[in-house]
């Protein structure tokens, strides 16, 4: 796990917005924590930071491309979950590479 080049990037938690279900949510029943989200409408919430101009998902810390990480990793949303599931094996894909160009970064 630790060639996992997703482990330490961090290009797309400082790229997109994470939109999930409110399910999702510790006091739903899920597991990620009320105060990292905003809610949208219905049952949609957004991870806190990821709809600004420059978006930046309040869970991450450190430099994107350097050493970053997820603080909430082992509780993230489903739309984190998801994202680059082949990264580990080395392989990237398209919107993985949209991120990585935005941080100056190679595709993987």
């Amino acid at each position: 796990m630790s060639d996992n080049p997703c482990l330490s990037c961090g290009a797309c938690c400082a790229s997109f917005r994470v939109d999930f279900d409110r399910s999702e949510l510790e006091s739903e029943g899920g597991r990620v924590p009320d105060g990292l989200a905003v809610e949208l409408a219905g049952r949609l919430v957004r991870m806190r930071g990821t709809d600004h101009a420059q978006p930046r998902c309040a869970a991450l810390s450190g430099k994107v491309g350097v050493k970053a990480s997820c603080g909430i990793h082992e509780w993230r949303p489903s739309p984190c979950r998801e994202f680059g599931e082949r990264a580990p094996m080395g392989i990237g894909d398209e919107a993985c590479a949209r991120a990585r160009a935005r941080h100056g970064l190679l595709p993987i």
